[in-house]
């Protein structure tokens, strides 16, 4: 037995629908409304206030698959009720991002700024130029949000300018100054 797959997710809010038809689970509430196709070799079950995942017979893919939509459902839960965030700090002399409506706009050195066009269903904040709060139900698209975000200048090894995550630690290089 999958020792992730067999913990139950509890559902804390009253305020979350969940269908399951299929192989398809739906989860709406007033954030939004995810859904998961899963695969055929898994069952997912609703009992309120647990939705417990378990698998149908005990092939190799339906064990490697347990665990896993598991955490898809768990994420889908926390996303509908509480959303997630991730923040991205800009280090830089001229670096500095701000949004105009549903575009996220970099200024990281190019000699024309960055136009990024954030997708349905994430948010983008930025406080003091340089950090850039991302926020969405979905945990997947978030964090390939994030991933794009920080890919137009990933910090670099010498000086540690650029976009990195809020806790990322970038281990920086000695220059050519640094043997005599």
């Amino acid at each position: 037995m999958s020792r992730i797959g067999r913990i139950p997710i509890e559902v804390k809010s009253d305020k979350v629908k969940i269908s399951i038809q299929n192989n398809n689970i739906v989860l709406e509430s007033t954030n939004g409304k995810l859904s998961q196709v899963f695969d055929e070799a898994i069952e997912i079950k609703y009992e309120k206030p647990f939705i417990t995942v378990n698998r149908k017979n005990n092939s190799k893919r339906a064990r490697s698959m347990h665990g896993l939509y598991r955490n898809l459902v768990s994420n889908m839960v926390v996303g509908v009720t509480d959303g997630f965030t991730k923040v991205l700090q800009i280090i830089g002399v001229g670096y500095k991002a701000e949004v105009q409506g549903s575009e996220l706009i970099l200024t990281l050195g190019f000699a024309h700024p960055v136009k990024y066009s954030l997708p349905k269903g994430v948010t983008c904040k930025v406080e003091a130029n340089t950090r850039i709060i991302v926020s969405s139900i979905d945990k997947q698209q978030l964090g390939q949000v994030c991933a794009e975000i920080r890919s137009f200048r990933p910090p670099e090894p010498y000086k540690g300018k650029g976009i990195r995550y809020e806790n990322e630690y970038v281990r920086k290089k000695v220059g050519k100054t640094g043997v005599k």
